[in-house]
This record gives C-alpha cells, sequence and structure tokens, in this order.
C-alpha cells in the first residue's frame, strides 16, 4: 500500500500592533502540539520572524508538513491542538495559509 505524502504548508502570521511577543510564545507551541497529536510529519518546522520593508511591520513565516491530507481536518477535532489555535485568533491582524510543493 501506498504511503500518503506529506503536505507542505506554509503559514503567514501577521500578529496585531503589540501582540508579536504573546502570538510567537504560541507560535513555539503550534508544532509540539501536532506533533504529539501524530498530525505531522518528522520534517522539523521552520519559523521566522520577518519585517516588511516599506512598513516595517512584523511578522511570522513557519513552514510545516501535515502527515497527509487527513490531518488537518483531524487538527480541527484535537482539544490540544484547538488549545493553541484558539488563542491565536484574538492576536491576528491576518493570516495566509498556503499549500506548497518545488516548481
Amino acid at each position: 500500500m501506498k504511503r500518503p505524502k506529506p503536505i507542505t504548508m506554509l503559514c503567514i502570521y501577521r500578529p496585531k500592533k503589540g501582540k508579536e511577543k504573546q502570538l510567537l510564545a504560541l507560535l513555539r507551541k503550534h508544532w509540539p502540539a501536532l506533533n504529539r497529536a501524530g498530525l505531522v510529519s518528522k520534517e522539523p518546522p521552520r519559523l521566522w520572524r520577518a519585517r516588511d520593508k516599506k512598513s516595517g511591520q512584523a511578522f511570522f513565516v513557519e513552514v510545516f508538513q501535515w502527515r497527509n491530507g487527513k490531518a488537518s481536518d483531524l487538527a480541527h477535532q484535537t482539544p490540544e491542538v484547538m488549545a493553541v489555535w484558539g488563542p491565536m485568533e484574538p492576536l491576528l491582524e491576518d493570516m495566509q495559509i498556503s499549500v506548497i510543493e518545488p516548481a
């Protein structure tokens, strides 16, 4: 039987003004929660702090892999993951979630 292919995600998190530190603290818990729930591949996540050259606004960029195409749906049913995602929402001005693959 063919193993399901991991899904690589690129997430951009734009915090509300004054919420950068709180958001970063949650982002540092994000992948560990997904990993404990068995929803991600063993590929370590990558997390960067970025700054827009024009506006100076700080934001975060995260790259990680879902274990398979069903993992993101399961995450919404996992209390440990929702304990990270729920408090994230009020801290965000905007969030972009993209599936990426080699070009």
